[in-house]
């Protein structure tokens, strides 16, 4: 039954023509940054297509590494990582930075929105690197302007926002070139109650809509319990709540 679901979820997307997100496979995957002192150890995970995802635990528990290891950031020590059809301890460093240019939304807790640039040019960068279609990238600014409640600050810059105003510009920014997988790290650390529900709504919604893979790395219960599962890291290794 679990299996036939899967099928038809897959004619939906395909039908609608909505992205099929990636499948994250992890086996025996291991990171030290110190002689006998690994940060993650032996870690096997995997993350179906399209499912949205949270990772807890504790700070110095090893959950930015390994979101870094799934982003192809770092490499691992051992094991093996594959990514949709990406096995990455076969892959150049060069195909590696094409797979994320490609597949992957980053959102991080502290925005890296470029100050240089105002919201409009923060958002569309992707796009100019991933060489969208022009009159369709500039649609979909619009059209994400307009979600992301920030119609009429298209010239403002960095500076001039409050913190969740450029933590929305920031989801906006890794969603608008239509990437298989979104891979956050805190994105709502340091916003309020009220302003991460706004965001994480936002966040959840785009990815559902269009299939995209989701992992969000969080300390927050309001964030973990509005994912499909929940994965804690500890000393341990990686739990699957679910």
């Amino acid at each position: 039954m679990e299996l036939l679901q899967g099928n038809v979820k897959w004619l939906v997307k395909l039908y609608l023509g909505l992205n099929m997100g990636l499948d994250i496979i992890l086996e025996g995957v291991s990171k030290s940054f110190g002689v006998d002192e690994f940060s993650i150890k032996n870690i096997n995970l995997k993350i179906r297509s399209g499912e949205i995802v949270a990772l807890t635990g504790d700070s110095g528990s090893g959950k930015t590494t390994l979101l870094n290891l799934i982003a192809s950031i770092d490499r691992p020590d051992s094991g093996n990582i594959v990514v949709g059809d990406c096995i990455f301890n076969t892959m150049t460093e060069e195909s590696l930075t094409e797979f994320r240019r490609v597949n992957l939304g980053f959102i991080f807790q502290s925005f890296h929105l470029l100050p240089h640039l105002n919201v409009y040019q923060n958002i569309i960068f992707p796009c100019l690197l991933s060489q969208m279609d022009l009159p369709k990238s500039r649609l979909r600014v619009k059209q994400f302007l307009n979600e992301i409640g920030l119609t009429g600050k298209e010239s403002s810059f960095p500076a001039q926002l409050s913190g969740g105003e450029q933590q929305r510009v920031a989801i906006a920014r890794a969603l608008i070139h239509e990437p298989n997988l979104i891979l956050a790290d805190e994105p709502t650390g340091n916003l309020d109650s009220n302003t991460t529900d706004k965001i994480l709504t936002l966040l959840v919604n785009q990815c559902m809509r269009s299939g995209t893979t989701l992992l969000i790395v969080t300390h927050s219960d309001q964030v973990s319990k509005k994912m499909d599962r929940q994965l804690l890291l500890n000393s341990k290794g990686l739990i699957d709540s679910n």
